[in-house]
């Protein structure tokens, strides 16, 4: 390990602004709505705010494959929340997501709307709700849980530890790399000795287990998040995740939710908002420029 000048903690920790890398913007220590800014409120019952991280794409994935399914009371409209600029400290996203973190789901079919937050929740929601990608046995439902809940306890360590220290810190720390890329490393492991004996993570059936744990590790796996961390990581000798990962990515739904609230990247892949099945099939830079 490199010499480096030892950090001494302060006897009470204050906040520096300017000290968060990237996303510095997006985090304080605080709760609460910072402005009044309602939200909008489209067609459907199920109304989506988010944008398109591995947490947001969770859920477009979701309910696309509910509608592939034929579940017409699965559609939604998909709202852009802009993390950079501060939506969802808005009054009206704090409503919904006290928590003030994407997605969050607001569901007007009930007597009085639901509000809905924490992906892993959405997708148990919606799944119940529709009765679909739950397995009906029990052993199969709780081995489905088992990997749901697995996976919103492992993603921080690859999202908040790994790829925050390796991709946007302001500063590259030894020890915190090693020791996140140590636990991601160990996380494809469990993933790729499971996947060995199983096409899915609860068996052989589709879940909201594999839409939990694909927009992370499938795309790391990948080499679509965090920069060069697949070639850092060896993601290529994972060899059974690879397979998984390169299986679901050619569902037309996940092809589809990957793109909703997505405003970044390739143009051709961004859908900057989702109001009908029929915004994929408008011209791409008209999407964008009508949502901007």
């Amino acid at each position: 390990m490199s010499d480096t000048k030892a950090y001494e903690p302060p006897s009470v920790w204050t906040w520096d602004k300017e000290n968060g890398g990237k996303f510095a913007s997006t985090n304080r220590p605080i709760a609460g709505p910072t402005h009044d800014k309602e939200l909008p409120i489209g067609k459907h019952p199920l109304q989506l705010y988010s944008l398109a991280t591995p947490n947001g794409v969770k859920v477009t994935i979701m309910l696309e494959e509910l509608l592939a399914l034929g579940h017409s009371g699965a559609e939604y409209d998909a709202w852009l929340i802009k993390i950079g600029d501060g939506d969802q400290f808005g009054s009206g996203f704090v409503d919904v997501n006290p928590n003030s973190k994407i997605p969050a789901l607001m569901d007007h079919s009930t007597d009085t709307p639901t509000r809905v937050f924490e992906s892993g929740s959405i997708l148990l929601y919606l799944a119940e709700k529709f009765g679909a990608f739950l397995p009906k046995d029990p052993a199969k439902r709780t081995e489905a849980m088992n990997w749901l809940f697995w996976q919103m306890g492992s993603a921080p360590y690859l999202g908040g530890g790994f790829g925050h220290f390796y991709a946007y810190a302001p500063i590259k720390i030894e020890y915190a790399i090693d020791r996140f890329a140590m636990e991601v490393k160990r996380e494809l492991d469990v993933l790729d000795r499971h996947l060995a004996d199983n096409q899915y993570m609860a068996g052989d059936e589709y879940s909201i287990a594999d839409i939990a744990i694909w927009p992370w590790y499938g795309n790391v796996t990948a080499g679509t998040i965090y920069g060069d961390a697949a070639t850092f990581l060896e993601a290529h000798t994972y060899t059974n995740v690879v397979r998984w990962q390169k299986e679901i990515a050619e569902r037309d739904a996940v092809k589809r939710g990957r793109m909703v609230n997505r405003s970044f990247g390739e143009l051709s892949e961004q859908l900057h908002e989702r109001h009908d099945a029929g915004d994929f099939d408008t011209k791409t830079q008209d999407k964008v420029e009508a949502a901007s």
